[in-house]
């Protein structure tokens, strides 16, 4: 039975396994597991004691393999819903003994075969045995070309210790020098050897020791599945009930948010006080019963508290959650007319909209003052003006201030005019705006404006064009006009995101790995705090106009991450309107519970290994050309990588 109810989860982690011993009788072990509590068994397909080599030549054709049960023992749903295989944990295909490799090989693909006849969705493959992991990750790869849908878990111990971490042990009483491990690394080798394929992921030991957060952080990014918590990592709380530590609760909480699975491993270690029906968490289950029913029921009682204990999903979060890691290309806003249904997403978002009501306000307060404000008219320009979100929070700024105003409402789109003039009509604003049907490029505008209104930001700032626009639609401003927005910063950092790079490498192609994506980024590893990047201002009076740009980033990541592996990187905006007025996506200054932009992602064609300690330098430049403007981008440091989309050729933003 799921963990609980948390209001918008709908993910995987509400269901929580146990693993188990090898048991022939297959049916039994499901039903008192299930029965117990658990949604599903991570379970040995295979007889522990079974080995090919000693199986008798002669009688190796004709012999059965000692299975955990027949296929027809559970119904195929039972199978694929409830039973995760575990693959034999003696398999070592990089000993150098000969015997035992090779009955490894042929152990692991008899067990995986069998695996995918019983149309298991997961498999968990035991732990490299050594440093060395290349003839075992050889022989997965092979599997894994001609494997169904099956995902391969492997199991890789949550461990990273180092030089100056208290609680790593780095000598030993011989006085011998242990050297600092990074499990990390061996599963960063490991995928590598198996070219990143979409169907092997993570399933990590969780153990009584953490390593620190940046270090935790990593993984978030990287395709974890699930998460075994070992009995023994729990601590027992005042009254002898099972808990973990303040710092393993917050990691359980990451998991639940990333969709990784819980998996309990291990005996119970906790006597549990007789007759007491109080819990750790403060719940009136009956637990002594409950013990009774599932040896470590009262653990995983723990662990659905803990998850019911969650935050439930803010209701922005519920509405994005379809949109999670779901790669979009951006819009062409100058090229191609938007439609009704994304005019309508974008005129949802309140939360802009009084943002620019503030801006507006503001700017009508400064430019007339009380005195002239009965005999003043103000003339304001919204320019991209689609169906009139602008036009109406304008409106609504100047009834607030009692400011005077005549706008203009330039849009290019004849499908959105069509709307303008119904809502112009239906709201009485004849006598106070002029709709014109035209691109704002080529429009002569029959005088000044005062003010210029746009919303032309996309995800970057100016990956919409809004430079270019703005720049030819500053001759519609006073000298002393003023425009919202006035400036816009990009931002950008690099990311873990196993998931997105998956996705474009679906494409199998150059052009996917050379275009910006607009994506509500989830399961991702932010490796660095974000840095600025382009800064635009308008009105922009220098005589040097060019919106060519090129900066170079050096990101200094904290060496207690260890080492970690750059997917590509993550692009925001932040934006003045006016004065203390501001709009935006990055992180660490986004405008709460808005959400017409997601961040934007700038893949690398080949993932990028960065060394523990070691800087990454990234270059980005803003090109234009005649008819068009793009983005090229490289890393250069801790490796050269290809300069992504040169001369546009992949990816481009047509003027």
């Amino acid at each position: 039975m799921p963990l609980g109810d948390n209001l918008g989860d709908k993910s995987d982690s509400r269901y929580c396994g146990v693993e188990t011993e090898f048991n022939d009788d297959m049916p039994h072990v499901l039903s008192y597991n299930i029965n117990g509590g658990f949604d599903f068994v991570v379970a040995p397909l295979m007889e522990p004691g079974y080995r090919p080599s000693m199986v008798n030549s002669a009688n190796r054709e004709s012999s059965v393999l000692p299975f955990a049960g027949s296929d027809l023992v559970l119904s195929p749903a039972q199978w694929s819903s409830h039973v995760v295989g575990k693959i034999s944990s003696w398999i070592d295909l990089d000993s150098d003994d000969d015997v035992l490799r090779e009955d490894s090989e042929i152990a692991l693909k008899q067990e995986l075969a069998w695996a995918s006849h019983l149309s298991l969705q997961a498999c968990l493959l035991p732990t490299p045995k050594g440093k060395s992991c290349a003839n075992y990750a050889r022989c997965v790869n092979q599997i894994l070309e001609n494997l169904n849908n099956m995902q391969l878990w492997l199991r890789i111990p949550l461990v990273k210790s180092d030089d100056n971490d208290d609680d790593s042990v780095n000598g030993t009483s011989d006085g011998m020098v242990v050297e600092p491990t990074d499990s990390w690394e061996l599963w960063n080798s490991f995928r590598e050897l198996c070219e990143h394929h979409s169907q092997l992921s993570v399933a990590l030991d969780v153990l009584s020791s953490l390593p620190s957060v940046n270090s935790l952080g990593r993984w978030f990014g990287e395709p974890v599945k699930a998460a075994i918590v070992h009995t023994d990592s729990f601590l027992t709380n005042a009254r002898g009930y099972p808990c973990l530590s303040k710092r393993h609760q917050k990691l359980l909480s990451g998991f639940f948010y990333y969709s990784i699975q819980i998996v309990l491993s291990g005996k119970a270690v906790h006597n549990l006080p007789v007759g007491s029906s109080a819990s750790a968490s403060g719940q009136t289950d009956n637990y002594t019963q409950q013990a009774q029913r599932h040896e470590i029921r009262s653990y995983l009682d723990y662990v659905g508290y803990l998850y019911q204990k969650m935050e439930p999903l803010p209701e922005q979060e519920r509405f994005e959650l379809g949109y999670r890691d779901f790669l979009q290309s951006p819009l062409q806003p100058l090229m191609d007319n938007l439609e009704a249904q994304t005019y309508e997403t974008f005129e949802k978002d309140s939360v802009k909209y009084i943002q620019y009501q503030r801006a507006v306000s503001k700017a009508l307060v400064d430019r007339i003052p009380d005195e002239n404000a009965s005999t003043t008219t103000v003339v304001l320009m919204v320019v991209g003006a689609g169906r009139g979100p602008l036009v109406r929070a304008s409106l609504q700024a100047a009834e607030e201030t009692g400011r005077k105003l005549k706008v203009y409402a330039v849009e290019k789109n004849p499908n959105a005019v069509v709307t303008l003039h119904s809502l112009v009509k239906l709201e009485g604003w004849e006598n106070m705006v002029t709709i014109i049907s035209c691109d704002m490029r080529c429009w002569e505008a029959p005088e000044k404006a005062d003010i210029l209104v746009s919303e032309l930001l996309g995800s970057f700032g100016d990956n919409e064009l809004s430079p270019e626009c703005l720049d030819g639609a500053q001759r519609f401003l006073k000298p002393d006009g003023i425009s919202i927005p006035s400036s816009y910063t990009s931002f950008i950092q690099p990311v873990t995101t196993s998931k997105l790079y998956n996705d474009v490498k679906l494409h199998k192609d150059l052009l996917h790995f050379e275009t910006a994506y607009v994506v509500k980024l989830h399961r991702l590893a932010k490796l660095s705090p974000s840095q600025a990047v382009f800064t635009f201002t308008h009105p922009n009076y220098s005589p040097d106009k060019s919106n060519q740009r090129y900066k170079k980033l050096r990101f200094e990541i904290p060496i207690e991450t260890g080492s970690f592996i750059v997917h590509g990187f993550a692009g925001y905006f932040d934006a003045v309107l006016y004065k203390d007025v501001h709009l935006g996506i990055e992180p660490t200054t986004a405008t709460p519970n808005m959400f017409s932009w997601f961040p934007i992602f700038f893949p690398l064609r080949s993932p990028v290994y960065v060394k523990a300690g070691s800087p990454l330098d990234f270059h980005i430049w803003r090109c234009c050309g005649s008819t068009k403007v793009w983005y090229e981008w490289c890393v250069t440091s801790p490796t050269a990588s290809p300069i992504h989309n040169c001369n546009g050729r992949s990816y481009w933003v047509g003027l």
